[in-house]
């Protein structure tokens, strides 16, 4: 797990450099205001890869994307489809049914169908009109890192291409030198106060909820730690009445709108006495007193998210193995998951 995280500057600067036509084609089709609307079709990581590239499109398009419940189409038979739907099935492996059979229904009615997958001699590759390779290579650990980056960029690359943003573009030719700086950051303080607890909160807003999700994925897989994530908004409906004098909260605060009212509402916990890091750039506004994870910067705020995960991912894996956990093999998981 570890050094495929630290493959990801190199994935996605190969990923950059090829497919160009396929993703013109893709981000024609996603900027197309004639068109229906946008599905993602994934599970697990990659669904969380799929909710960021779907906050790009809304927030910079203005497209309605939907995260499809697979099982309307593979339990319930649903007849979604048709002309102008454009479906993008995000997946390392490309094998689950639930993400083929979908694919090979939306695109028996006409829709258009992408798979964005890392092997592209796969089913889902195969189902698809479309084809947008990961170029990851192979990925042995069961926790996905270097594939899940290259998700979040394929995305990003896509909103770009169709937005016709140059200032986005340029940035993304940028990531690679972004994402290697950021791999080279440590977090011990997370790894202090997360050696021993029992749960935690993950907190973040906009593009930054997706790596949210993402991590809290990977404190339960790898580490068994219970951690849920939830908007800095969301947690506030509910969840709030949870977190009391030493309960863990990781709060993800990268550039952007919401990164004012993260670091606020971590001040606001932080006086609770709760257990409280502040993962943000180093001279973000409000930070004192707050414990401070450092993160990098890219060229452009709506990659900055990518860049924390790429930090992220060493200080998880070096997480699992002070509790005595192996991230590499998760008990009970494997790599390929086949749902239907």
């Amino acid at each position: 797990m570890f050094n495929e995280a630290l493959e990801a500057p190199a994935v996605v600067a190969r990923q950059l450099a090829a497919d160009h036509g396929e993703v013109a084609a893709v981000a024609r089709a996603l900027a197309d205001p004639r068109g229906r609307g946008v599905l993602t079709l994934a599970r697990g990581s990659s669904a969380h890869a799929a909710q960021h590239l779907a906050y790009l499109a809304m927030a910079r398009l203005g497209r309605l994307v939907t995260s499809l419940p697979l099982s309307l189409i593979t339990l319930y038979g649903s007849r979604i489809g048709g002309p102008g739907l454009l479906s993008l099935a995000f997946s390392q492996s490309g094998q689950s049914p639930d993400l083929v059979d979908p694919t090979i229904a939306l695109g028996e009615r006409s829709a258009t169908t992408v798979a964005v997958v890392n092997d592209t001699a796969s089913p889902l590759a195969a189902a698809a009109r479309h084809v947008l390779p990961l170029h990851a290579g192979p990925e042995r650990s069961v926790a996905a890192t270097k594939s899940y980056i290259a998700q979040l960029v394929a995305g990003a690359r896509l909103v770009a291409q169709a937005a016709e943003d140059d200032a986005l573009l340029a940035a993304l030719h940028d990531l690679p030198g972004v994402l290697e700086r950021a791999a080279a950051l440590r977090w011990p303080q997370a790894e202090a106060m997360l050696a021993g607890a029992s749960q935690l909160f993950v907190l973040s807003r906009g593009p930054g909820l997706a790596i949210a999700q993402e991590a809290a994925l990977k404190f339960k897989e790898v580490c068994g730690l219970q951690a849920e994530a939830f908007s800095g908004a969301e947690v506030q409906h509910g969840p709030m009445a949870l977190i009391d004098a030493g309960w863990p909260v990781l709060v993800l605060a990268p550039r952007g709108p919401a990164q004012h009212g993260l670091v606020a509402l971590a001040q606001r916990l932080s006086a609770r006495r709760a257990q409280v890091l502040v993962a943000a750039p180093a001279d973000t506004p409000g930070l004192d007193g707050v414990p401070h994870l450092p993160l990098v910067t890219s060229g452009h705020e709506d990659l900055d998210a990518i860049a924390a995960v790429q930090t992220f991912y060493p200080m998880v894996e070096a997480l699992a193995r002070l509790r005595d956990r192996d991230p590499d093999t998760p008990p009970h998981l494997a790599k390929i998951t086949r749902t239907t």
